[in-house]
């Protein structure tokens, strides 16, 4: 069964989020109380490129079975660490196409938009995480290993132990591009 297995928070703009009983999604907007809740890019290094683009990066997903993996490789993570807003498991995020929605819980719903690109910032938060987050498929093709990105098209509350269903658009899918 996919789930949430843990949410996370951060008011301000930092490398990781605090742990949470429950965060409070905002329709259009993102995570109440969250540095990166807005219609517009809330990201720092965005805002200096184009601050009236949209945010399609308003809910950060992060599937635990990559955290495994990092722990498994010595790396100090959990929930929360690499600035997800939602930690998942049971769920492929990666496998995802672009407009999916996420039924999350009873309430909300996140319209997948792309993958995180990840930054150097995770390599200041512990050396090398920044390519154990980043691969190579068969044909040499970089793979992002770092989450997806969401826009709420639905609010509520989302607690850890809620169920995900997942609604496919209509094909043909179009595979995740870094947002």
């Amino acid at each position: 069964m996919s789930k949430v297995l843990s949410v996370s928070q951060s008011a301000n703009h930092r490398f990781s989020k605090e742990v949470v009983e429950a965060i409070r999604l905002v329709e259009g907007e993102g995570v109440e109380g969250d540095a990166h809740r807005g219609r517009t890019v809330r990201h720092r290094s965005r805002v200096k490129r184009d601050p009236s683009a949209p945010n399609l990066r308003q809910v950060h997903l992060l599937h635990n079975e990559l955290v495994e993996q990092l722990q498994a490789a010595g790396f100090r993570v959990g929930p929360g660490t690499m600035g997800e807003n939602i930690t998942t498991t049971g769920i492929d995020l990666l496998a995802l196409p672009t407009g999916a929605v996420l039924a999350i819980g009873p309430q909300v719903r996140l319209e997948v938009t792309g993958l995180r690109n990840p930054c150097a910032q995770l390599d200041g938060y512990q050396p090398g995480l920044t390519a154990a987050v980043l691969d190579r498929d068969a044909h040499g093709n970089l793979v992002r290993k770092a989450g997806i990105m969401s826009v709420v098209r639905q609010g509520g509350t989302v607690r850890p132990g809620d169920a995900i269903l997942v609604r496919y658009p209509d094909a043909p899918h179009r595979p995740l591009q870094p947002v």
